[in-house]
């Protein structure tokens, strides 16, 4: 049977009306305590109509790993309540909802007095600064901040979640050989480098139980001869697959390089690898934004889902567009 965008979909135990899903972005609208507010009630329930699931964005696991002081984030109980009220809002909307657990590590912008973390005392860029390298207790920590992460997602009312694992934060931080450099057990061959997301991963599984949705972000290209490619990933993936049950496949953000052409669709083949190398329902994203092409990542199986970001930012019915309930504007191409 040829699959559709508007197929149903699955992920673990739970049923999405369709193939497409709002990828994570920014809205910088946080208050400065990292709550929610009525903004994101808005965005993500106006934008929730059409697609089968809504990822929002990054969400600190600490406060001293938003990626920007506006973010924000799920490190104490406060931030339960604004959260569930995001998540009613997408419900009402028939569509499901995941949270993006995350932590910047070298790539966050700190308050006054803060210092950056990381697997190596290795600077993103002048930009950010040089950060220590976390001790194992600091690790353990940090650890321990996703597991309460995971159980406050989980009260607040969250579908599912994704760790993210992509574009140079703390968990991508771990598992490339350009940022980790440690010579102990988190770091010196790619099993050990794998340890610290595996050890995240196994404590918000065990937070959440075995029926709940949990997924990862990925970056399947470092862009960087010395650093990580497809391959590499999809072995740390099959490695995590007993922990998860969908992979985000985007690419980039280890270092400043950027890919060198950036074209419709450009990370579709590093999702159709995923795709081929593992047995999680794979989610692709990057470019896919005109319906023929997202309709032949599902049909050809080259992934299980379409994830669009930028386009809803401006049109918020652009998901719409793409499954053909509504005309396509000027700017969404055919």
């Amino acid at each position: 049977m040829t699959v559709s965008l508007q197929s149903p979909g699955r992920i673990n135990k739970l049923q999405l009306k369709n193939r497409l899903v709002l990828a994570p972005m920014q809205q910088h609208k946080g208050t400065p305590a990292g709550h929610a507010t009525d903004y994101h009630v808005e965005h993500y329930g106006r934008r929730a109509a059409d697609v089968g699931l809504v990822i929002i964005e990054s969400t600190a696991v600490s406060q001293d790993g938003r990626l920007y002081q506006d973010d924000i984030g799920i490190y104490s109980d406060s931030h339960i309540k604004p959260l569930g009220k995001v998540v009613k809002a997408v419900h009402t909307r028939d569509a499901r909802v995941f949270i993006q657990l995350s932590h910047g590590g070298r790539k966050s912008h700190l308050l006054p007095g803060e210092r950056l973390l990381s697997s190596s005392p290795i600077a993103f860029s002048d930009e950010y600064g040089l950060p220590f390298e976390a001790k194992n207790e600091q690790l353990e920590q940090l650890i321990g901040r996703y597991r309460e992460a995971a159980l406050r997602s989980r009260e607040a009312g969250f579908d599912g979640i994704e760790l993210h694992a992509a574009h140079g934060y703390l968990l991508h931080q771990f598992l490339s050989p350009i940022s980790n450099l440690r010579t102990d057990s988190y770091g010196g061959s790619p099993n050990r480098r794998l340890q610290f997301v595996l050890q995240v991963a196994i404590a918000v599984r065990e937070a959440v139980g075995p029926d709940y949705p949990v997924q990862i972000r990925v970056s399947a290209s470092d862009y960087d001869p010395g650093g990580l490619i497809p391959l590499h990933i999809a072995d740390i993936v099959k490695r995590l697959e007993p922990l998860l049950d969908a992979v985000h496949v985007s690419s980039g953000g280890i270092t400043p390089l950027r890919p060198l052409d950036v074209y419709p669709g450009y990370q579709i083949p590093y999702a159709a690898v995923l795709k081929s190398e593992t047995t999680l329902p794979v989610i692709a994203v990057g470019g896919i934004h005109q319906r023929a092409l997202a309709e032949r990542v599902v049909a050809e199986q080259l992934a299980d889902f379409v994830a669009i970001g930028r386009p809803m930012l401006d049109e918020p019915d652009f998901a719409g567009q793409l499954l053909g309930k509504q005309p396509l504007s000027a700017r969404s191409g055919s």
